[in-house]
């Protein structure tokens, strides 16, 4: 099994370094067999490329890689496309249609947090939405037709939210078998009408499964005030990228939310921290890696499963048990987190819980 990883910007060649350490501990003590091979991407391959991300690494990962671990990225520093600075996340996403975006958020007693009790999935669908980068076949979703206004397109399509829906439902089954969807069908009443009715006409397929819906700005008061009662939520991407942060954010750290981006069909699987590049902190050895390795967990238990080869579910399964035994103990916690420990430390730590 092949893993394609790209380091990227910011803080990314750090926690990248660390998430390798972990994942190749795992590697050998599970002898999962998996070989690993660097690509370029971000401002690295724009200097060298011309593009923060060639077509090319797009069609090896697609056709020769079962899995990637992806860097953070700068997005908001590179240039125009025009002048190659393409969104790395968004090319992933939509070059390999990785349309579930799965972000959980789950509090621990052991760390300060907002939300006692929670432990919930967010299912974000990735390919499309309010974002412009993803919503055309030729050019992008905004426009300006004079210097004072600007417009932005949104596309919702029935495809999509059947599968994303799909996809929530069937978690929920290996969970607590609860699904809310989230939307403002009172206000956007084709697109998110057009959510709405996927989820309800999916929720019919699996009536062993408590469906409900909440409209989006209802729901960001529901999670502050009683977070502990929800166990899937799927939305459309915008609200599921902001939903997201919150929820991660009041279970204590944005830095402890793990995350991946998957297509069920192709069996394709991409793990990336739910954070940014944090480019005031790059290089100081000072980031937590937590966010990225919990990441490269998820993508091993996920791989496990559409395989159907338990070793590599029970490696990631392992890594999460590593990490919340390094993380319990306030010695062993980065700085974020109200500790002293640099970043690489912090690694070396989860590979030793592994190893115990």
């Amino acid at each position: 099994m092949r893993i394609m990883y790209l380091p990227c910007d910011g803080i990314g060649p750090e926690i990248m370094a660390e998430t390798l350490k972990v994942v190749q501990a795992a590697n050998a003590k599970f002898d999962l067999g998996l070989e690993f091979e660097e690509a370029e991407s971000g401002f690295t391959s724009l200097k060298k490329h011309g593009t923060t991300l060639r077509q090319e690494v797009l069609d090896r990962a697609r056709t020769e890689f079962d899995g990637v671990i992806l860097g953070t990225q700068s997005h908001m520093d590179y240039p125009p496309v025009a002048e190659g600075g393409r969104n790395v996340s968004a090319g992933f996403r939509i070059g390999l249609d990785l349309y579930a975006n799965v972000r959980p958020a789950r509090s621990r007693d052991y760390i300060p947090n907002k939300a006692p009790g929670m432990d919930l999935v967010i299912m974000r669908e990735a390919t499309e939405g309010f974002y412009p980068d993803r919503n055309m076949f030729k050019g992008v979703g905004e426009m300006m037709p004079d210097p004072d206004m600007a417009l932005s397109v949104r596309k919702i399509t029935r495809a999509s939210c059947m599968r994303i829906c799909r996809e929530a439902f069937k978690l929920a089954m290996q969970r607590n078998k609860k699904v809310v969807a989230i939307h403002k069908a009172n206000s956007f009443l084709m697109t998110d009408g057009l959510f709405l009715e996927c989820f309800r006409e999916v929720a019919k397929e699996f009536p062993e499964v408590e469906a409900d819906d909440k409209i989006v700005d209802a729901f960001a008061a529901l999670l502050v005030r009683q977070p502990e009662v929800y166990d899937v939520v799927v939305a459309t991407n915008f609200y599921g990228d902001i939903l997201s942060d919150l929820a991660s954010e009041l279970s204590g750290s944005l830095g402890l939310a793990g995350s991946i981006n998957a297509n069920a069909e192709t069996g394709l699987c991409c793990a990336q921290a739910q954070h940014g590049s944090a480019p005031d902190i790059q290089g100081q050895n000072v980031a937590n890696p937590t966010s990225l390795i919990l990441s490269a967990a998820m993508m091993l238990v996920w791989l496990g499963e559409q395989r159907g080869v338990q070793k590599l579910m029970d490696a990631g399964n392992a890594i999460m048990a590593a990490v919340d035994a390094v993380i319990d103990d306030p010695a062993k916690r980065t700085r974020d987190l109200g500790g002293s420990v640099n970043t690489d430390t912090f690694g070396g730590y989860v590979v030793d819980a592994l190893n115990v």
